[in-house]
């Protein structure tokens, strides 16, 4: 078995095929993804973030259904929420329309119109705290550290919120009219068309599941998404949903041994387990998005994050010199992508970098979709010593700092002496006279 497994392997990341046809290509390419999909389930972290998602859905399922409920209400299709909630729980059988009844009759007894002001604060807390919740795992699957600000997090979830479900079920409604229309009617009694929009009306559950990770793949993690890497995600995972729903429901049906032994908590039990296997497939489509989008991190072994600390100071400052030198000749900004193409490293790596100088005030980035960066200060203001002593100090701790300070003298000299040659070595040197010190240097190589 074990020398199955090698053979894989091999097939998968030592076999050159890139002078085969494109079809092998994109098989191996797929095959690694799953490699290391598979790998990051069995680390155990996506299982853990999966059951808390799990107990967080528990708290906030019915203020989430309650708000949007008042929401569409306003629309006049707050009626479409009993049967698509029908529709997902429809793996649960006969216990999915009771869990749906009773998760119904919660929502109509919230009344958000009495709740007052600090009911209807809590309510959008406990809605908010899921898609904290959310972007966390979310963020901790495309390697971010950095969370949205508050601001920043409030408006977002807020969009989510009250224009997601709207989107939803406007999509649902338009599909519906046109399949229900007296044309496509007429359309599907021609011999051939019949079997064609019949296959397509079966579909549109799983276009729509498609459609809607896709929007939560872009919009959720902090972090530019690709809408094609959000998209394959969100297929793979759309298809996964539907299979793995159809494999549920066919163990509901031979579970009666269980139902026997849980009585009445096993309406429970199996609700729970559903809602674990939506929140894994759904974080397993956000996997997939990430190393798509990022293949530098496909590898046999799991890449490391972590980067020496020299290599970060060498990063940051050659971040800092590509922006100035752009800003410098032409005025303009830098986008991410050509800092990518500049440096060399992984993006992850590079928008970690980037996000600190950004926290130290040495670089801002435009409000549009396609963001570049440009210095916070005019370029004679912006010390490299000053960038350098940002990048060692971003991030620490310092109640442990403080701990581990050396009372030893010479330890303490030692270290003074290299911060004092640092700061000779560097003096009051800006980031302007870098570029004019290049700009003298390629002159006098070309004469």
């Amino acid at each position: 078995m074990l020398r199955i497994l090698n053979y894989i392997k091999s097939l998968m990341w030592d076999l050159d095929l890139s002078a085969r046809s494109r079809f092998l290509q994109i098989i191996q390419r797929l095959s690694r993804i799953i490699y290391v999909v598979i790998r990051d389930l069995t680390d155990g972290q996506l299982t853990l973030r999966a059951m808390s998602l799990v107990y967080t859905t528990l708290l906030s399922l019915v203020p989430l259904l309650a708000v949007s409920f008042s929401v569409l209400k306003g629309f006049g299709v707050h009626n479409k929420i009993e049967p698509m909630l029908l529709n997902f729980l429809a793996p649960l059988g006969e216990q999915g329309v009771e869990i749906s009844t009773r998760i119904i009759e919660f929502v109509n007894n919230v009344k958000v119109g009495v709740l007052g002001s600090l009911g209807l604060l809590l309510l959008l807390y406990t809605v908010i705290s899921l898609i904290q919740k959310i972007e966390r795992a979310f963020n901790y699957t495309w390697n971010v550290s950095q969370s949205r600000s508050f601001i920043q997090r409030f408006s977002d979830y807020l969009s989510v919120i009250f224009v997601g479900p709207v989107f939803v079920f406007t999509a649902i409604g338009i599909t519906a009219s046109i399949l229900s229309a007296p044309i496509v009617k007429d359309m599907q009694t021609i011999e051939g068309l019949g079997t064609l929009f019949e296959l397509m009306r079966k579909s549109v559950p799983y276009l729509l599941i498609i459609i809607a990770f896709t929007f939560v793949y872009v919009l959720i993690p902090n972090t530019k998404v690709k809408v094609k890497s959000a998209l394959i995600g969100a297929f793979i995972a759309g298809i996964l949903w539907g299979t793995t729903g159809w494999l549920f429901a066919s163990f509901l049906l031979t579970s009666t041994k269980y139902i026997a032994i849980y009585s009445a908590f096993a309406t429970l039990i199996f609700f729970l387990i559903w809602l674990y296997l939506n929140w894994i497939i759904l974080l397993i489509g956000a996997s997939i998005a990430f190393y798509h989008q990022n293949p530098e991190y496909i590898s046999p072994e799991k890449v490391s994050l972590k980067i020496s600390n020299s290599a970060r100071e060498l990063l940051t400052v050659q971040i800092m010199r590509v922006v100035s030198q752009r800003y410098s000749d032409m005025k303009k900004e830098v986008s991410f992508d050509e800092l990518v193409q500049q440096t060399s490293v992984p993006s992850i790596i590079l928008s970690q970098t980037i996000d600190s100088l950004e926290r130290g005030g040495f670089l801002i980035h435009t409000c549009e979709d396609n963001v570049r960066y440009y210095p916070a200060k005019p370029l004679d203001k912006i010390k490299i010593i000053d960038v350098i002593r940002h990048v060692r100090s971003d991030g620490i701790n310092y109640h442990i700092e403080e701990s581990i300070k050396s009372d030893d003298a010479g330890i303490v000299s030692l270290f003074k002496t290299m911060d004092r040659a640092a700061n000779q070595s560097l003096k009051n040197m800006s980031f302007q006279q870098l570029i004019n010190e290049t700009e003298q240097n390629k002159n006098q190589h070309v004469k």
